[in-house]
């Protein structure tokens, strides 16, 4: 019996469920169970059945919505004596539209919805100097103090970030084996030590506040979906995304869970990558349309734009590596508003899986993106989402009644598509902008539930090469998760200047950091190991990321090398470069790539004659004037065959818009390219 690969997305509306077998792809969509959403995993894996499985690789929006709504469980907060209030001042920068708003607050801060009450971010007498020294020793009776108190608060987790405990962890050490003796074993902890050993003390802080919150919300969660996988006969292994899609098996990635917060998203961008080697083209962008909101990633070249930190809030920072992901409100749940102005809006308020759009018959009574797209003519209000659910035109059409505005239903509903529309194509451009690229020389990937029928218009607003919808668009993250390898990750702070004196220090750093990683290795099988540096010309207080470091032991000699692929890289991404200024290393990273079984595309049959459509159906508001399209049902389409538009194509968990001049030409993997001919 051959073994099957199994990839879950959980979102925030539908757990999207991917099998491939015997080389052949299977699809689900379950809606979400917020409260208790392992189930909704479960009953995915039972509809296909795990007993063959040999990966299951899992991505989960449940940590990142949790933070984002703040339905958080109550933690504590440890750090050196007089600087409690560190999370509450984040770093010193503001959004330009809170420039010169005397009333703005970090949406983070005590003013807004901070992560820790005040009262529970308690002061620790000890004091470590930059270079490692102890100024002031740690004062065990004091701490023992703090955490009585933290304890009568019934706080379930603490965060620890001592001064500079990234140079000397001695103090984090002796504070959290006495928060175990004081709080119990029960109770979670987590170190800025082991969290993430990095200079600067907020990014530090709040990334070690993040991982002991994600390990309450994932531990009983991960626990509960391993029990349940294990009584269904799951004899194969659990993987969690990381915030680049990279896999990490389930038991270590609680150990550090900050760095699975962020995987969704990812995991889409790692479709692209995938997709775009198969066919061809490395110039991508991925827009993911899901319920709430529209992800925007580029591919560059094949690869995509990884960082050390990401923000989930504004200047909330989480320091993992993590793939560049950009979102606007705009999404099939996206609801329908009016502005103070009498204009429509839309987002970013979204109906989410309860109720949900009007249309779904589940209680929502505002108008959504959905629901336009149902009056539109372009959704079908038989058998949406594999025939789970059946669309109420009515109810769609009562909603947009509902709005308080001057305009017609008609003019309701033609305004809320294009603005829909707008917003993502705003979103588009902006992100291509950002990275000096023209959106003109990329092509677009429409994926997610509502991609594929909103992604037409917006080809036509970014001038785009062209439009790319992957097969299963409505899984394409889910897909993305078979289609990446085991990475073991460690980065570490130090600062040390480019010199031949300091090359046995920094070989010594990152041989101790490769032997930790391995001892992490569930087999003994090859790794490839990646090493790099964030460097930085001396006196300057932002680094350069990512200047990878040779194979081999670093010597004197060697570490002319390093600083020239210091100043190239610099170059690369500025434009300049001054090759006569010293250089400092910053952080240092080892990763360990264990190669993973992977999802691979499959060639179609040829397209035998001309496509037949399966029916016609009329478009309002697309343009000017009421259009017929024609049906087609995306799993009659061969390669190579060419759809004029206006025209609609059907598939179980997607609909798929040809607009108007646009032509539809089906790939060798059944991808299907839109173009303006």
């Amino acid at each position: 019996m051959s073994l099957s690969l199994l990839g879950v997305d959980v979102g925030g509306t539908f757990t999207d469920v991917v099998m491939v077998r015997d080389g052949k792809v299977h699809v689900t969509k379950v809606p979400s169970d917020v409260e208790h959403p392992e189930r909704a995993v479960l009953e995915g894996a039972r509809r296909f059945g795990v007993t063959d499985t040999a990966l299951f690789n899992h991505a989960s929006t449940k940590g990142l919505n949790a933070v984002l709504t703040r339905n958080l469980p109550k933690i504590g907060f440890l750090t050196t004596e007089g600087h409690r209030d560190m999370l509450d001042a984040g770093r010193s920068w503001r959004p330009l539209d809170g420039q010169l708003n005397p009333r703005w607050h970090r949406p983070f801060g005590d003013a807004a919805r901070p992560l820790v009450r005040r009262y529970l971010r308690r002061g620790v007498r000890e004091r470590i100097l930059a270079d490692g020294e102890v100024l002031v020793k740690f004062d065990a009776e004091q701490a023992r103090e703090q955490l009585e108190l933290l304890k009568r608060c019934d706080v379930e987790g603490v965060a620890i970030c001592l001064l500079n405990s990234y140079v000397n962890p001695a103090h984090e050490h002796a504070l959290a084996r006495l928060a175990v003796e004081v709080l119990g074993p029960d109770v979670a902890i987590s170190m800025s030590c082991e969290v993430g050993p990095r200079a600067k003390e907020f990014p530090r802080a709040s990334t070690t506040v993040i991982d002991v919150l994600m390990k309450l919300i994932y531990g009983d969660y991960a626990r509960k979906l391993w029990s349940g996988l294990d009584a269904a006969g799951f004899k194969g292994h659990l993987n969690f995304a990381d915030c680049t899609a990279s896999l990490i098996p389930w038991r270590q990635a609680l150990e550090g869970p900050h760095r699975i917060l962020f995987a969704g998203p990812a995991a889409g961008t790692a479709s692209c990558v995938s997709l775009g080697a198969a066919i061809g083209d490395g110039n991508l962008i991925g827009c993911d349309v899901g319920g709430t909101s529209t992800d925007v990633s580029m591919v560059v070249n094949g690869a995509p734009f990884i960082n050390g930190s990401f923000e989930i809030e504004w200047d909330l920072v989480v320091n993992a590596l993590s793939t560049e992901v950009s979102s606007v409100g705009a999404g099939g749940g996206s609801i329908v508003g009016v502005s103070p102005s009498g204009d429509i809006t839309v987002g970013p308020a979204s109906a989410g899986a309860v109720p949900g759009p009007a249309c779904y018959g589940r209680g929502g009574v505002k108008p959504t993106v959905s629901d336009a797209c149902l009056l539109m003519g372009i959704l079908e209000p038989h058998g949406f989402a594999g025939g789970q659910l059946e669309l109420d035109p009515a109810a769609a059409r009562a909603a947009f009644a509902s709005l308080e505005c001057p305009f017609s239903l008609e003019e309701r509903v033609a305004f809320a598509w294009k603005v829909a529309l707008n917003n993502i194509a705003e979103e588009v451009v902006n992100v291509a902008i950002r990275h000096g690229s023209d959106p003109r020389d990329f092509s677009l990937v429409a994926f997610g539930a509502a991609g594929p029928m909103l992604l037409a218009g917006v080809l036509e607003l970014t001038g785009a090469r062209r439009l790319i919808v992957p097969p299963y668009p409505g899984l394409f993250s889910a897909l993305g998760l078979l289609s990446t390898d085991l990475v073991f990750a460690d980065s570490h702070s130090r600062y040390l200047m480019l010199t031949p004196e300091n090359a046995g220090e920094i070989d010594d750093l990152l041989n101790r950091m490769e032997a930790e990683l391995r001892e992490r290795l569930e087999s003994d099988g090859e790794v490839e190991v990646r090493r790099s540096f964030d460097g930085r010309l001396h006196g300057q207080t932002w680094e350069t990321p990512f200047v990878d470091i040779p194979d081999g032991r670093l010597t004197a000699s060697s570490i002319l090398d390093l600083v020239q692929r210091f100043h190239d890289e610099y170059e690369r991404r500025n434009g300049q470069c001054f090759r006569d200024v010293p250089l400092q290393g910053a952080t240092w990273r080892v990763q360990l790539i264990s190669k993973s079984t992977k999802f691979e595309w499959r060639e179609i049959d040829r397209q035998q004659g001309v496509p037949e459509a399966i029916g016609k159906r009329t478009l309002n508001y697309i343009t000017c004037r009421p259009v017929e399209a024609r049906i087609y049902a995306r799993g009659a389409l061969g390669q190579g065959a060419q759809i004029d538009g206006p025209a609609i194509i059907q598939e179980s968990l997607s609909t798929i818009l040809v607009a108007p001049t646009q032509r539809a030409t089906i790939g060798r993997f059944g991808e299907i390219y839109i173009e303006r001919p």
